[in-house]
């Protein structure tokens, strides 16, 4: 292709460096290929006619004589043609077409898809979105009249699909959009790639374990375990979960919960519902959504460990350490990129953060959410703030893209739209969808699982201060866990304790440090040593201690439950021959922070009615959150206001503004430090003499930073407690202020920091 005349008989969409025009990637054959991709990701959920629209206009800007002669200044060859100097931008053309085809609605539509297939999606603004508003910037660009008038006519003429309002009966246009979206920008990678690294796809395409390979290799793993295991009450009730699991998965699909006091095995047999449920009803895939970093990788480790299943399991988190560049690690990064893999295991942050993403690396997943299980881990912890958008959302899930939620907790929170509860909670699901409870009886269970006695500290509801709880938990003479609610208290009391005796955890340490210290506490309690582990909530959701005896400060109820569950977890306590109870101990703090206070609160109502047998119950778990959801009322419910801006009817959505706001974390109030610990040293210099590897050597350092708060890292930035490392953005905390038992420890001058910011 040499000259002028040349151009305008073929287009390219991707060239290959030292390779000549011939073996590059028609355009024609990218539309085509993007678009039949795109269709296939779409028809699970009836939007392929969409997705292949836009998958075969997404790149119709590619043919103007700028884009062609990038790709050939881009390989040294001229093409002898002269065009007008700038930018260069080919994702707006499509979006023009389908503007000038008419139909309401579509318009904007094909126009957030297309014009954000590389930027993302953006908000609605009516000088962005629209006829106008694109005809203008096309024109100004000087490339309209000339891109329209290249394309073909069997692209130009092609047919729109439906107008939106057609899309699905009572499904939100918003999240439908999302999920075409997904589809789109899947398969414009895929294609790419496809054409571009032949051997990244090899790896990507190498077949994992299907679900009927693996619910045969569970059920036998876990019939060959139920033979082996000693016949426990414990272990039987544990069998009994389990067998109802399977019984429930033959159902019609349905929203689930699985109510099951912790220690009763609910993480195999959750995964027995899920892998029975998706083979019956050809589900694609089974999702894990865990509310924390250190449940997840004890969880992916426990299905890794069931013969067959070390290839199927997808671990997708912030922290997954990644130490050889082996093949299976490289096709497990693809696959992260996609969710191509017959079981994730991801974090809740991960999940929910991605369903309301407007970039595209983070939509590029939604699609594959289609179709499966996804099991909700701890639901109790998904946050108050954003309860009203996530239930919606999963709601829409299951009314619409053929995903089968199942809740699992021991507490589980109320999210069933019911008369009396409706004027708050208007997007909970109908008592006819669901939740329907697997286990039959759960007040039956928790009566039958319970291994502790729930008791007051002797103050009762009178604040008790930390010399005086030393005391008390030092006359226990026992193995013995205090969980306190500020990182300042766990540090302050563990110091008053005996040094030989004391293990502390708190979120001032990094996640490196705190694995290191709970891998001691379970070997020390396995030699039956009376330790005192000090720690704030992060031992509570998921963590497999057990203990004698457990101390909590008042919090919620479901909080005190799940400090319960460490305590005496697998009903082993005896006393002459006998079983007994353990005991987990409640106390008021002298310092309440914030943001437990109104928790607290609810939970100091039900204890003053004085029925401490029956304090952690399924029937006063349902009374604590309807109480605690009513207090907090529709607008805390939804306190960045996502709803408003991205669903409804009017299709003046904005995804971009949506995706800023939803954030489980927020960024603006603390910045992650680099602590030396562990292998941080070793990694920090790895990052200049390995600049190709940084952005794992930066995902391992994830493992070894703590935050602090912005105004507290600026007094220690200036006085050179923080300093940076070479690599721009990354700091490094001073020796002098990590402590080997307590982590990041503020120096005695420090202003005292915020208690309602400075806490797990």
């Amino acid at each position: 292709m040499g000259d002028k005349s040349d151009m305008k008989s073929v287009y390219y969409a991707h060239s290959l460096d030292g390779e000549p025009p011939e073996k590059w990637q028609p355009l024609e054959e990218h539309l085509k290929n993007v678009a039949e991709l795109a269709a296939e990701f779409a028809r699970p959920f009836g939007g392929e006619k969409w997705a292949r629209l836009a998958g075969l206009w997404h790149d119709l800007g590619k043919y103007s004589d700028a884009f062609q002669k990038k790709l050939f200044d881009a390989n040294g060859i001229d093409c002898h043609i002269e065009t007008q100097p700038g930018r260069v931008v080919h994702s707006e053309a499509g979006g023009h077409l389908a503007c000038l085809k008419g139909w309401r609605g579509a318009d904007r539509v094909l126009s957030w898809l297309i014009m954000g297939h590389h930027a993302g999606l953006t908000d609605y603004e009516p000088e962005y979105i629209g006829e106008k508003a694109l005809k203008l910037k096309m024109e100004k660009a000087n490339r309209s009249d000339e891109v329209l008038n290249k394309i073909p006519e069997w692209i130009r003429e092609r047919p729109l699909p439906p107008p939106p309002k057609a899309l699905q009966k009572g499904a939100d246009p918003a999240l439908f959009i999302r999920m075409l979206f997904s589809c789109l920008v899947d398969a414009d990678f895929l294609d790419t790639e496809r054409f571009m690294d032949k051997e990244r796809l090899r790896q990507r395409n190498e077949k994992r374990p299907g679900l009927e390979f693996l619910l045969e290799k569970f059920d036998k793993y876990m019939d060959d375990l139920c033979r082996q295991t000693a016949p426990t009450p414990v272990n039987e009730i544990r069998a009994e979960v389990l067998s109802r699991c399977r019984e429930a998965a033959e159902e019609r699909p349905a929203v689930f919960s699985l109510t099951v006091p912790t220690g009763g095995g609910k993480t195999l047999a959750s995964l027995a519902f899920a892998l029975r449920h998706a083979v019956r009803n050809q589900k694609q895939s089974i999702i894990y959504v865990i509310p924390y970093t250190s449940i997840i990788e004890q969880t992916a480790e426990v299905f890794r460990q069931i013969p067959g299943f070390k290839d199927a399991v997808l671990e997708h988190h912030c922290n997954v350490v990644e130490p050889d560049e082996s093949q299976e690690v490289t096709r497990n990064r693809l696959a992260a990129e996609n969710w191509d893999a017959p079981l994730v295991v991801t974090t809740s942050v991960q999940f929910f953060e991605s369903l309301f993403a407007c970039r595209t690396s983070r939509c590029r997943k939604l699609h594959n959410i289609v179709n499966s299980v996804i099991i909700f881990d701890e639901a109790q912890c998904l946050p108050p703030d954003f309860l009203r958008p996530i239930v919606f959302t999963i709601r829409e899930l299951f009314r619409h893209y053929h995903v089968t939620p199942l809740f699992c907790t021991a507490t589980q929170p109320v999210l069933t739209r019911t008369e009396a509860f409706d004027f708050k909670f208007r997007e909970g699901f109908e008592e006819k969808e669901g939740p329907r409870e697997i286990v039959q009886n759960p007040d039956k269970l928790a009566e039958q699982l319970r291994r502790v006695e729930i008791v007051l500290h002797e103050k009762s509801m009178t604040p008790v201060g930390l010399p005086e709880l030393s005391n008390a938990i030092l006359a226990e003479n026992a193995a013995l866990l205090c969980i306190v609610n500020r990182r300042d208290d766990a540090r302050n009391l563990a110091r008053i304790l005996p040094e030989e005796r004391t293990l502390h955890l708190s979120t001032n340490m990094c996640a490196a440090h705190r694995f290191a210290v709970l891998e001691e506490i379970k070997s020390k309690l396995a030699g039956k040593e009376k330790i005192i582990v000090v720690s704030t909530s992060l031992v509570e959701a998921g963590v497999d201690l057990d203990f004698p005896v457990v101390y909590r400060a008042l919090a919620g109820l479901d909080s005190i439950a799940q400090a319960a569950g460490r305590c005496n977890r697998e009903g082993r306590l005896t006393a002459n021959g006998k079983e007994k109870p353990g005991r987990t101990v409640v106390f008021v703090p002298e310092s309440q922070p914030g943001y437990v206070r109104q928790q607290a609160g609810i939970t100091k109502e039900i204890l003053a009615r004085g029925d401490l047998e029956e304090l952690l119950s399924p029937a006063n778990y349902e009374r604590y959150f309807r109480q605690y959801f009513w207090q907090l009322g529709m607008d805390q419910l939804d306190k960045k206001g996502i709803l408003e801006i991205v669903s409804g009817r009017a299709m003046n959505f904005y995804f971009r503004t949506a995706a800023d706001r939803f954030r489980f974390i927020e960024d603006d109030w603390q910045e992650q430090v680099v602590v030396p610990y562990g292998d941080a040293l070793h990694l920090v210099g790895r990052l200049t003499a390995q600049a190709w590897d940084q952005k794992n050597i930066l995902r391992s350092l994830g493992r070894y930073s703590v935050g602090i708060p912005k105004r507290f890292f600026e007094g220690l930035a200036a006085r050179e407690y923080i300093r940076e490392t070479g690599y721009p953005g990354l700091y490094m905390l001073d020796q002098s202020l990590y402590d080997e038992r307590f982590g990041f420890v503020p120096p005695d001058e420090a202003v005292e920091i915020d208690p309602g910011k400075f806490m797990i």
